[in-house]
């Protein structure tokens, strides 16, 4: 069973900046693409980033020139690095990976900007 577990999540300040990382259990290259989505309560999950296996990138368009989304084979570790973080980054973050195998979900990590 593949796992993927976040981490870096937290309070920060408005303008503040944080890296997520999503450690997979197996090669991430084994995956068709590995990604961020975040959701708000009450609304619909909704992608940040994404990565292919050819490293491919796509972005929402809320975050671009804001968040990089980056890989580390040696550690099979997928990171965000958010910058210049606004109340509406607000919402719990989660790791995806798809396979022909199904998608695979992180628990999440909650990210809040407030001053």
């Amino acid at each position: 069973q593949v796992q993927l577990v976040e981490s870096g999540g937290g309070l920060v300040q408005p303008g503040g900046t944080l890296r997520l990382s999503c450690a997979a259990s197996t090669n991430i290259f084994s995956f068709e693409t590995m990604g961020w989505y975040r959701q708000v309560p009450g609304k619909q999950r909704e992608l940040v980033a994404t990565i292919t296996q050819l490293g491919s990138l796509r972005y929402a368009e809320s975050v671009k020139d804001r968040f990089i989304i980056s890989r580390d084979a040696a550690k099979d570790t997928v990171y965000l690095q958010m910058i210049n973080l606004k109340p509406e980054d607000t919402a719990v973050y989660y790791c995806n990976a798809q396979s022909p195998r199904g998608p695979f979900w992180g628990q999440g990590t909650q990210v809040t900007v407030s001053s």
